[in-house]
């Protein structure tokens, strides 16, 4: 069998369109050719990094799952924070994916609240995961201040005004649904503007 005609991610539950049994999905892991990136999920080896391969494994096995916080910062560029690990929101009560390759911080947010100014980001393979928005991110880094700092809540929102385009008012619309997020938010606008 040539395996260049096999897709870059296999699960279990691919196997037999693609004729392929385990043992021999086994032996391409053994030879190199694919690489576990969760649970019965493989990524042929070397397309992606460690980072976009574990965002492939959450898009495939948990949906739902949103880039958030000072990760979602970084890829809207508002922030010069080089995130460690990648932050990843799931509603409560759902439970986080084992991932090894990549480090993943997991946070629970409300499961009212948890599609506000949610987005896809597109992934290789077709796949996409989901990321939040720079309004909703701003106010995510407000509403949890405490654990993440006024500096970097404050420098996030000074840069999401200098682009064109954006308006305050759109910002605490938003806001209104984050009640805790919003004195402070509304102080920090009223400073800056």
């Amino acid at each position: 069998m040539d395996i260049s005609s096999l897709p870059d991610l296999l699960g279990y539950g691919d196997l037999d369109r693609h004729g392929v049994t385990r043992h021999r999905l086994d032996r391409l892991v053994d030879e190199g050719s694919y690489e576990r990136i969760a649970a019965g999920l493989f990524l042929r080896a070397g397309i992606v990094d460690d980072s976009t391969a574990a965002w492939m494994a959450i898009a495939t096995k948990k949906p739902g799952a949103t880039i958030c916080l000072l990760s979602a910062l970084a890829m809207h560029e508002l922030t010069d924070e080089i995130p460690t690990r990648t932050d990843i929101a799931i509603p409560r009560g759902g439970q986080p994916l084992v991932i090894q390759r990549a480090p993943i911080t997991w946070h629970r947010f409300d499961a009212a609240t948890f599609g506000i100014g949610r987005i896809e980001h597109p992934l290789p393979s077709g796949l996409t995961i989901g990321l939040y928005s720079p309004e909703r991110t701003i106010i995510d880094i407000f509403r949890l201040r405490h654990e993440w700092g006024s500096d970097l809540a404050v420098g996030a929102l000074k840069r999401w005004l200098r682009e064109r385009g954006n308006s305050p008012a759109t910002l605490l619309a938003l806001a209104e649904q984050f009640p805790k997020a919003r004195p402070a938010l509304q102080n920090a606008l009223e400073i800056l503007l």
